[in-house]
């Protein structure tokens, strides 16, 4: 189902919004059919919110459609299981840091599976990838990105030629005094104009580290995520995407050390979702203002609700979550569900010859086919799911007024259902 690119039919063929360049593009992965694909998983010191799944959905949307089409997508998700927020955490409640982070873990799992979200066979971990992170530290002192500050290791940007490109950080305002952030992560948007850290040597009283050929210590926040993805995927990817809160510090750091070491480009695509709104203001842990499923679900919303939902705007659009937003929403999805159910009922398999030319002929057969048309082009435009939802169910409707009228057969019904059961191998929500 790939389309044919030398056919000049641009509205046919996926494009999609690169964060790098600022433009919507031609998707051409590197290999073919072959689709690398990173996306930033949960930090699990702290159970994910309804604005963390957005982004875990749209990025299972795009997985399932770049699959719909006729590619093979390898990808990983992560998970972040060791930094400081997770040892604050553990020491808050006075447990461990592998008891804190395995009970998100669990609950994140079963909660992907109710929004309907497939996730990897195999999913890397922080605590997991120590052994790769040393391996890349040691590269890039080698090379000379990095160095050791007292038991530390830091990465200097300035040796880095095009720091921050993918932010567009204005490097006029480096400071000229050498300054080092050692934290794994700060609060807020705000670019720490600095080097930055890669690995903590370990202090008296620490609980969490590891005995390493550097010495005794762990990976900081900065050198986790290219330890799992290149001990996975590699050095060089087709899309790496995440939330917008990435396009500050995280995904330029992942840039520049992957890039120091490989002398690679790290992906060719950079995808971004926006933030879910609550009062106007960022859904988010520091915030305080989390929304969880069951905070929806008990107000009657189910998990198709939800996952539709956080699908109805633009993954690159904000969404600012009101319970009768989500009504009115959720009332779409059941009106079509249920004109759906009632054009496909009675739907047979099997026809002869003849009847499938009878059945073929004319308006309603017209109308089978464009489902496919108005579906790929609102899902070819940048994963607009809802002008592809929006085509779907202008075109079930009037298939739905055929039906009424007698003038949908049951062998095209039969079609309609064959086509929504593809289109719902996507959406996950029909």
């Amino acid at each position: 189902m790939v389309p044919d690119a030398g056919t000049g039919r641009n509205e046919l063929m996926l494009q999609i919004e690169n964060t790098m360049t600022r433009k919507k593009e031609l998707f051409e992965p590197r290999n073919n059919l072959l689709v690398k694909m990173f996306s930033c998983g949960p930090s699990i010191y702290r159970r994910p919110h309804v604005g963390n799944y957005r982004t875990f959905i749209w990025e299972d949307v795009l997985q399932r459609y770049l699959e719909y089409l006729g590619y093979n997508v390898q990808r990983v998700l992560n998970f972040t299981d060791i930094e400081d927020k997770s040892i604050e955490e553990a020491e808050k409640l006075g447990k461990s840091v592998e008891d804190v982070t395995g009970a998100v873990a669990g609950r994140f799992m079963k909660e992907a599976e109710l929004f309907g979200i497939k996730l990897p066979d195999f999913i890397p971990r922080s605590s997991t990838s120590v052994e790769q992170a040393v391996y890349l530290i040691q590269r890039l002192i080698e090379k000379g990105y990095a160095y050791w500050y007292k038991d530390d290791v830091f990465f200097d940007p300035l040796k880095f030629r095009g720091f921050g490109r993918l932010f567009r950080l204005d490097m006029t305002k480096w400071p000229e005094k050498k300054v080092r952030f050692s934290k794994d992560t700060y609060p807020g948007q705000r670019w720490n104009l600095g080097d930055f850290i890669l690995w903590h040597g370990s202090r008296p009283g620490d609980k969490v580290y590891w005995d390493t050929e550097i010495g005794r210590g762990r990976p900081a926040w900065n050198i986790q995520d290219p330890a799992m993805i290149s001990a996975t995927l590699g050095y060089s990817l087709d899309i790496f995407c995440g939330g917008i809160d990435n396009m500050c510090r995280h995904h330029d750091y992942n840039i520049a050390v992957m890039e120091s070491v490989s002398g690679e480009e790290l992906a060719r695509y950079w995808l971004h979702g926006q933030h879910v709104l609550v009062d106007g203001k960022k859904m988010s842990k520091s915030l305080d203002n989390e929304v969880h499923p069951e905070d929806l679900l008990s107000q009657g919303f189910s998990w198709k609700h939800i996952r539709f939902y956080l699908l109805h705007k633009p993954y690159r659009k904000r969404i600012n979550l009101t319970p009768e937003s989500l009504r009115q929403v959720g009332e779409k999805l059941d009106a079509f569900r249920s004109m759906a159910k009632a054009v496909v009922e009675g739907a047979k398999k099997g026809e002869s010859a003849r009847e499938e030319n009878a059945a073929r002929a004319g308006s309603a057969n017209e109308l089978v086919q464009e489902l496919t048309r108005r579906f790929e082009k609102g899902m070819n435009d940048d994963l607009n799911t809802w002008s592809a939802f929006q085509g779907v169910a202008e075109v079930v409707a009037r298939l739905h007024e055929l039906k009424k009228d007698g003038r949908l057969g049951p062998h095209a019904a039969a079609e309609v259902e064959q086509k929504l059961r593809a289109i719902d191998q996507v959406l996950q929500v029909i």
